[in-house]
């Protein structure tokens, strides 16, 4: 009768027989019965199409039931006057995006902070009698943000005329609460692009209906909540940075948390936390619906992602420790016209609100706030992950440290064990398990490379999937694990020829049938062993370099060693190899699973989205670079998360089906594409431009006022311009024949048209900037008055190498920047300045020239001062143009984008 194993068919004693002549030594007696022995290594492929199924449906039910899963929204009657409720937050949603955009010196950001001083105010009518509450309009004349870490070196961000809403609640008859504070931080103003429903409108609404709710609760409080609701931070985080240093209020904070959108709705997740664990440890007691992942805060600190929020301010500047929020669905949308209100989920302000509301309710409660700003030791970093949106796990970096160096040594001691007792055989057989590995790495990525390379080739825009984010995933994607498991294979093939002739040599009283299929079995496990190297090395890496993100290394180790010495593992090398279990495969990948697909997920769809504002300096880099950065990203989680699974294919007759489904998938896709049956961008998920009506005087001679004027056109995201050229018609070119310095950035493609590019503004409207005196000899020392005239946004880059120190003061004397140590990049320091409608138009700017100088009396076109300001107007050219603009395209806004009317200036070394 024959038996069939798990996943594997063979005869009932053939491993046994064999195995039990190796054990007595016997050659002799048993040898004609071994001729007779059968073994088939052959393991049916509906079980592998079962797994591949499983893997997909339940790595896509992990990330709904982590991320897309939200509560119900409660209205007020539900939840008292005690609880949050999302129909009383909306209200202030709709009522600030109703403004439209309401950017740093609009009219439209005045009567938003209006409305929320207003709100303020209800809630100080309508709180708990024995709770106080105050509401402080804080103005702020002036100040500037020198900080030197991430994006703001090389710059210095000055502010003026911010007005903030500061609202601070207090148990009455606990004096002493005042000293000690939690703040609760969101900013009001939103770029000039978005009405700015998610970034962060939605932060507002959650902050005054949570302190609607925190103002019936405080009586029993033992510390005050501080909600700010400032602005400027579109502009550089000048309203959280104005508030820790000039407000009163601010040196009794002792633990911050800001809340934040780099997208629209969804859950509002921690992706930063610390450096204190107090907060992250507090949280995740009492949260209702956690969402927090150590991996963004990795992600984030890394530099891969280009932003910043206040909760760098509150860490760097202050001193503080506490939590960062944000909102990343949709975050295609993010500061464009799409960040509107149809795309806020429902539930999404009940799942922050509750979560904050339970965390307010303890920590204001708690007898001890974290005293020291800063924690002494990376060794009390908090590690910290939720289960399902249901759970959360936190522990120090400590016990992490314990816990890593504990699995990393018995790992090497069983590998060492296994090792010694195999022999050289088993060395060569890891080695060549190893290489197969690297084969795996290099053909993945090199199919899902050509892949993008092939994309921009063929598609009308690069980017073809921002709109459809799950097309990505097959024109990267089955590149990615076809080459995954070419790769793979390859090494498999190799190390069972090596494993088959060492069989041939050890075991030549075997059929050579069956050597050949033992050889396939063991090449087998030694693939997936190898696959826990993979991981074992990455879990070294990683506790080396502390990265919290480390946990996941442990899990991919762990659980797939534990599944594989339950079921499978033996230290004897007399006994025989069996094929894989498929339960080894389910126990071993199921918890790691759990932990890692549903975030891999959303951080895939956090880089698709991302691809909208991929471009810094537009035409500097190659159309294919996002692409490339995609697919190694995608082909990298294919490698890692699928090693264990591709080697139990090898020996199936799943191999040509998964090659053909693949390559089919794959074919599929780019055909859509090339047929345009999906469209890159949509209404909704627009594309990111920028165009502007530019006067140019960098090229004034003297007193020779041949302006240059145009409008130009330019995108944020990857791809030629010459599709949305077309559709506006008004005599645009394309190409990059214009190159364009705005100061904070450069364009060096972009499409223009000079028609109707004379009207719309005066020459009175051009900057100027004035040497006042030239003080030359060693200490040489340049006065410039600089007059922006209609303009309270503008950026200027100093020459470094050229100057060596400068202070900046406004026409009142006022010290702006004093002088110290600046930092530059490239040879430049930038400021960058902001400001409300009473904000200064005249400067002083001592210059400060370095002892190194050469170019001081020499000739040629070397810039000393760049100079970009920019006016919040629509010319009558711009007005036509953006009534032509494509539905699919949107203009895009950030601190460093000029606004629709921007006016260049200069002063050259030799002046």
């Amino acid at each position: 009768m024959r038996q069939r194993g798990k996943g594997a068919s063979l005869k009932p004693n053939s491993i046994s027989s064999a195995t039990n002549q190796e054990s007595s030594g016997g050659e002799g007696e048993n040898s004609s019965r071994d001729k007779n022995v059968a073994l088939i290594a052959k393991r049916s492929s509906y079980v592998v199409f079962a797994l591949f199924v499983l893997v997909i449906y339940g790595s896509w039910g992990v990330y709904h039931y982590q991320f897309e899963s939200l509560p119900a929204p409660l209205a007020f009657e539900h939840v008292g006057k005690r609880g949050f409720s999302e129909h009383e937050a909306m209200k202030h949603v709709e009522a600030l995006a109703q403004l439209g955009p309401h950017p740093v010196g609009s009219d439209a950001l005045e009567r938003a902070v209006k409305y929320v001083t207003e709100a303020a105010e209800v809630i100080k009518k309508t709180a708990h009698w024995e709770v106080n509450v105050e509401v402080d309009r804080f103005h702020v004349k002036s100040g500037a943000n020198i900080m030197v870490g991430g994006l703001f070196k090389g710059k210095s961000l000055v502010y003026s005329d911010l007005n903030h809403v500061v609202l601070r609640i207090t148990p009455k008859y606990v004096s002493e609460a005042e000293e000690r504070a939690i703040l609760v931080s969101s900013h009001i103003d939103t770029v000039f692009a978005g009405e700015g429903a998610g970034d962060c409108s939605s932060c507002v609404a959650v902050m005054l209906e949570l302190a609607r709710g925190v103002s019936q609760w405080a009586h029993g409080f033992k510390n005050a909540v501080i909600f700010l609701f400032n602005t400027g931070e579109e502009e550089g985080l000048n309203g959280a940075h104005s508030f820790v240093t000039q407000h009163p209020w601010s040196d009794t904070v002792k633990v911050a948390v800001d809340l934040e959108a780099m997208g629209i709705g969804g859950k509002s997740s921690i992706f930063q936390a610390g450096p204190n664990p107090w907060a992250i440890e507090n949280f995740a007691a009492v949260a209702k619906y956690p969402s927090a992942q150590i991996v963004a805060q990795d992600i984030f600190s890394s530099g891969a992602i280009k932003s910043a929020t206040d909760f760098q301010v509150y860490k760097e500047v202050a001193g503080l420790s506490g939590l960062d929020f944000a909102y990343v669905d949709y975050t295609a949308v993010y500061h464009t016209k799409n960040d509107k209100l149809e795309l806020l989920q429902p539930g999404s302000l009940q799942h922050l609100g509750e979560n904050m509301l339970a965390f307010l309710l303890r920590a204001a409660a708690s007898p001890s706030l974290p005293e020291n700003k800063a924690v002494e030791s990376n060794e009390e970093n908090a590690i910290y992950f939720d289960i399902l949106g249901t759970y959360m796990v936190t522990f120090r970096q400590r016990l992490a440290n314990m816990l890593y160096n504990s699995i990393i040594m018995q790992s090497l001691l069983l590998w060492t064990t296994s090792l010694l007792m195999g022999g050289s055989s088993a060395v060569i057989s890891l080695a060549l398990g190893c290489l197969s590995l690297v084969l795996m790495w290099i053909f993945s990525i090199s199919f899902s490379v050509a892949a993008a390379f092939v994309l921009t080739i063929i598609s009308s825009s690069p980017v073809p999937y921002v709109s459809y984010p799950w097309l990505a995933l097959s024109l990267f994607g089955a590149p990615a694990l076809l080459g995954a498991f070419t790769g793979q294979h390859v090494g498999y093939i190799i190390l069972k020829s090596y494993l088959a002739s060492t069989f041939a040599e050890r075991r030549r009283n075997l059929p050579a049938n069956l050597r050949t299929t033992l050889a396939k079995l063991d090449a087998e496990r030694w693939i997936f062993k190898s696959g826990l190297v993979q991981w074992f090395v990455l879990l070294m890496l990683g506790n080396y370099y502390k990265i919290g993100s480390s946990y996941l290394a442990l899990a991919w180790l762990a659980s797939p060693a534990f599944a594989y010495g339950f079921l499978e593992a033996t230290l004897s090398p007399t006994r025989l190899p069996k094929p894989l279990k498929t339960a080894t495969i389910l126990i071993g990948m199921s918890v790691p699973l759990l932990l890692s697909s549903g975030m891999v997920i959303r951080l895939s769809a956090t880089i698709i989205g991302t691809s909208i504002r991929f471009v810094r300096n537009p035409g500097s880099s190659p159309d294919w670079l996002g692409n490339v950065i995609l697919a190694v990203f995608i082909a990298a989680v294919v490698c890692l998360m699928l090693v264990y699974l591709l080697s139990y294919i090898h020996i199936s007759g799943a191999k040509v089906p998964l090659v053909v489904a693949t390559s089919s998938l794959l074919v599929l896709s780019l055909v859509a594409v090339w047929g345009g049956v999906v469209p890159p961008f949509t209404e909704d998920i627009a594309r990111g431009v920028n165009v502007v009506h530019v006067v140019d005087a960098t090229r004034v001679n003297g007193g020779d006022l041949e302006l240059v004027s145009y409008i130009s056109m330019f995108s944020t995201t990857p791809g030629n311009l010459i599709k949305e050229a077309d559709h506006i018609g008004e005599g645009f070119t394309c190409g990059r024949d214009r190159y364009s310095d705005f100061v904070t950035f450069s364009v060096n493609y972009s499409c223009w048209t000079d028609k109707g590019a004379g009207t719309g503004w005066l020459k009175s409207d051009i900057p100027s900037i004035h040497v006042a005196k030239d003080t030359k000899g060693e200490n040489r020392e340049t006065q410039i008055i600089m007059d922006t005239t209609i303009a309270t946004r503008w950026s200027l880059a100093i020459n470094t190498g050229e100057i060596e120190d400068f202070q900046l003061k406004d026409a009142d004397s006022d010290e702006l920047i004093p002088l110290g140590e600046k930092s530059s990049v490239d040879g430049w320091h930038t400021i960058q300045f902001s400001g409300g409608r009473k904000a200064p138009t005249k400067f002083h700017l001592s210059l400060f020239w370095s002892g190194n100088s050469t170019r001081t009396t020499t000739a040629g076109d070397a810039q000393l001062l760049r100079l970009r300001t920019d006016v919040d107007r629509l010319t009558p050219p711009m007005e036509t143009i953006l009534r032509k603009l494509p539905p699919w395209c949107s203009l895009f806004g950030k601190s460093t984008s000029p606004n629709t009317l921007a006016f260049l200036s200069s002063l050259p070394v030799s002046f």
